[in-house]
């Protein structure tokens, strides 16, 4: 008999051990919490860079003749109008040397600068600058024409005082000739 009651606790035990390791069917397990989600920002792309290419473009522009320019204006005048085109014109403007040219170009560059398009926004900046320029330049060649006047009108002056002075020399000529003073005698 106490082999039958070993073999009895030795598979009560048994039993135990099995029902320990096993996981207890009513209880599910807890599922694993996720790991934090983490956003990775990354900074927005840089917009696309407008005004370098209109600075080369002002750069060729610099190195081309009178002539190369008026057809560049000519070839910009055929394009559909767009604030880079109107800057493009404004650019070659300034630098031809006809009579309101720079008007011209300050008109067009200041309409961009002013533009509510969003279209003329990465243009504003170059635009306002480049009609300042404008600006500046045109009251130094009002300046420069008012100095060339002045200058002018001075040699005018100059030149009738001239002529004046010789008249007068010319008079003194023809005048006769007068006794020497000499000393005068008292009585």
């Amino acid at each position: 008999m106490n082999h039958k009651l070993t073999a009895v606790l030795l598979l009560c035990l048994s039993l135990t051990a099995c029902t320990l390791n096993s996981p207890i069917p009513d209880t599910p397990a807890p599922e694993p919490t996720p790991p934090p989600v983490v956003e990775v920002v990354t900074p927005p792309a840089p917009p696309p860079d407008e005004v370098g290419p209109l600075l080369s473009y002002h750069q060729s522009l610099r190195r081309m003749s009178q002539g190369e320019l008026v057809k560049e204006l000519s070839g910009l005048g055929l394009q559909q109008r767009s604030p880079r085109v109107a800057i493009q014109m404004g650019m070659a403007l300034m630098l031809t040397r006809g009579g309101g040219d720079l008007a011209r170009a300050q008109a067009l560059l200041d309409s961009v600068a002013t533009s509510p398009e969003a279209e003329a926004a990465p243009f504003r900046p170059l635009a306002q600058m480049l009609s300042s320029n404008c600006a500046e330049t045109r009251r130094l060649y009002d300046h420069a024409d008012r100095l060339a006047a002045q200058q002018k009108e001075n040699q005018r002056r100059i030149d009738q005082l001239s002529e004046m002075l010789e008249g007068l020399k010319a008079i003194e000529r023809t005048l006769p000739v007068r006794p020497a003073a000499g000393p005068q005698v008292t009585k």
